[in-house]
């Protein structure tokens, strides 16, 4: 990990993606941006011959399909710059143009739903099943399940060229967190002053110095409550814009328009709040032994992400990594190692932080070509995790990519944390399988339990927030600072009983980017208990062959039925009971381990 923070340009070559597999340079980027442009003019073309019959249909997709992957590409090459150095004006106009171009494209095919569902409901039945529409058949049948909430063309025009200024909220917390913000230094355990980043804030905060964490997390949250108004006005902006679009397409609430787009039932989220809440008393067992272990009088908030054993030798520089987790993710087969070692060997990484870089970390599929990772790597057990989490959804993307056509590989975000947790899952196996020494098993099990708080009840505790947050606007209650500080402590105080909450823990909802995607978050939730269940098998029966076939279903079918055939069926509550019964079963070895340590 490098030392101090450096800018774009001095980055190591051998730790940045290679975004010349998709341009070699801007120059052809603007080439493909006008070959772009032409494309929307051929999809406006087609107004008027959709229903003429399956051929002219079969036609249209194709000419459809071939002009937002050109948009794709376009967009994706400038998002990906743009995501390295937020501050470049360069990159900041390349992004706002592809995402402007998106948006032309969208307006320009406004018309392709209304005039696909204008064609008599029988002959589309015809053409649904007909041989030279097979590729586009599950889209032709995801379009009559929308039929009731489709808008004339007008109106669907008017929605598309709305959706650049709904971006907006987003867009400007991205340049507020990421580039206008800036910490004050904090003194580490030696106490030498160093600078607080968003990085590196996640390292501090599992320090074994008290007094550290503390100051990290008070003076982290402390600049986020210096713009929190201004937080508070764009959360509240994007949460209007989502009642704005449910209720133009006539849903009950914005939970039934987001999860609708999937085929998800209001139930599974509802199903999924209800579980976790019967995991409360698991929760808060954990919470007091971790009080009990700590030696704390006071349990807060700032106190939980630090291990209740000491992490020492668990220092894993960025090369080591990469050995453990191919290790870790042998039970997926040769094929899955050989595409490792491809993503490793080929630039798809983006390793260490520098200045202006999107903090956290994603995976960004590109059609055609190969996912990218973004990672801001700082040599502790959980960017290890992450790279292992950032490389599950680079690997669904790219076996869906080999598999399906450009129509049907990108898979809904309900399935797309499945893959990322199996991969965590597995990484938490191997560790335990090879590890003999009680205190460090202890620190591996506490890892795992700390994955059920932060992501089955952290999440679901986000979820039920936006929830709550989306329901407040609905009725016509304001959301300022003080209703959603007050909403997201009360949670907290619900979920994580018996633990400190003060006014900065009650402000945290302010630094969550995923907010800006409503009813996102939850699918962290019950991507890990499906995980879980999937993991399990793989381990027990050494076949990974059905979860191949998830990996590499794309969008060929809704999540749910994706889902069932890989073994879980979130339509019932068990997935998420089963998960919390390893939970708690977690608890109890660890406690035992604890005992025999102490």
């Amino acid at each position: 990990m490098p030392a101090k923070i450096c800018t774009r340009e001095q980055a190591d070559p051998k730790y940045v993606w290679d975004l010349t597999h998709l341009f070699k340079n801007k120059g052809e980027w603007e080439e493909a941006y006008k070959g772009a442009e032409a494309k929307i003019k051929d999809v406006s073309a087609l107004k008027g011959t959709l229903g003429e019959s399956a051929q002219s249909l079969k036609q249209g997709f194709e000419t459809y399909m071939d002009a937002f992957r050109q948009i794709e590409l376009v967009y994706l090459y400038a998002f990906l710059t743009v995501s390295t150095d937020n501050g470049n004006p360069e990159y900041q106009a390349m992004r706002d143009r592809a995402g402007k171009l998106m948006v032309r494209g969208q307006t320009a095919a406004a018309f392709w739903m209304p005039e696909i569902l204008a064609i008599p409901e029988d002959r589309l039945k015809e053409y649904t099943l007909d041989p030279l529409l097979s590729t586009y058949r599950h889209i032709l049948e995801d379009i009559a399940r929308n039929r009731e909430h489709i808008l004339d063309e007008e109106r669907e025009r008017m929605l598309a060229m709305l959706g650049d200024a709904a971006q907006g909220p987003d867009n400007c917390f991205t340049m507020l967190e990421s580039v206008d913000m800036r910490f004050p230094q904090i003194k580490d355990e030696d106490g030498n002053p160093v600078e607080l980043t968003h990085a590196n804030f996640s390292v501090f905060r599992e320090s074994r110095v008290q007094s550290v964490r503390k100051e990290a997390f008070e003076k982290y949250f402390g600049e986020f409550n210096k713009y929190i108004n201004t937080f508070a006005a764009m959360y509240a902006s994007s949460v209007k814009f989502d009642q704005y679009f449910s209720d133009v397409r006539g849903f009950k609430n914005t939970a039934e328009a987001s999860l609708f787009q999937n085929n998800i039932p209001v139930k599974v989220l509802d199903s999924l709040i209800e579980a976790v809440h019967s995991g409360f008393p698991a929760m808060q067992r954990y919470l007091q032994m971790r009080k009990k272990v700590m030696k704390l009088e006071t349990l807060n908030m700032y106190d939980l992400y630090c291990p209740m054993v000491e992490e020492q030798s668990f220092s894993i520089p960025y090369e080591e990594g990469k050995k453990l987790v191919k290790e870790a993710l042998k039970p997926l087969g040769g094929e899955y190692g050989k595409l490792l070692d491809t993503a490793f060997e080929n630039s798809w990484i983006d390793v260490y932080e520098n200045r202006g870089k999107t903090t956290g970390a994603y995976s960004c599929g590109v059609y055609g070509v190969h996912p990218y990772v973004l990672l801001n790597y700082q040599d502790k057990l959980d960017d290890a995790f992450a790279l292992a989490h950032e490389l599950g959804h680079a690997m669904h993307s790219f076996k869906s990519s080999l598999a399906q056509d450009f129509a049907n590989h990108d898979y809904s975000t309900m399935v797309a944390e499945v893959a990322s947790t199996v991969n965590e899952v597995l990484l938490t196996k191997h560790l335990l399988s090879r590890e003999t020494d009680k205190k460090r098993r202890a620190h591996i099990l506490n890892k795992f339990l700390e994955g059920f708080r932060t992501t089955v009840f952290r999440q679901t505790l986000f979820a039920e927030f936006e929830r709550k947050a989306h329901d407040m606007e609905q009725a016509g209650e304001p959301l300022t600072v003080d209703s959603l500080s007050k909403l997201f402590k009360n949670l907290n105080e619900q979920y994580y009983k018996g633990v400190s909450v003060t006014g900065l823990d009650s402000i945290e909802w302010a630094r969550i980017p995923h907010f800006y995607r409503a009813y996102y978050v939850y699918q962290y939730a019950t991507g890990f208990t499906s995980a879980v269940t999937i993991a399990t098998e793989i381990l027990k029966t050494g076949d990974p062959s059905r979860y191949h076939e998830f990996l590499s279903a794309g969008s060929s079918d809704y999540p749910l039925a994706v889902l069932k055939r890989a073994g879980v069926d979130l339509t019932t509550p068990q997935p998420v009971i089963s998960a919390l019964e390893v939970f708690d079963e977690t608890i109890s070895e660890l406690e035992k381990l604890l005992e025999e340590t102490s």
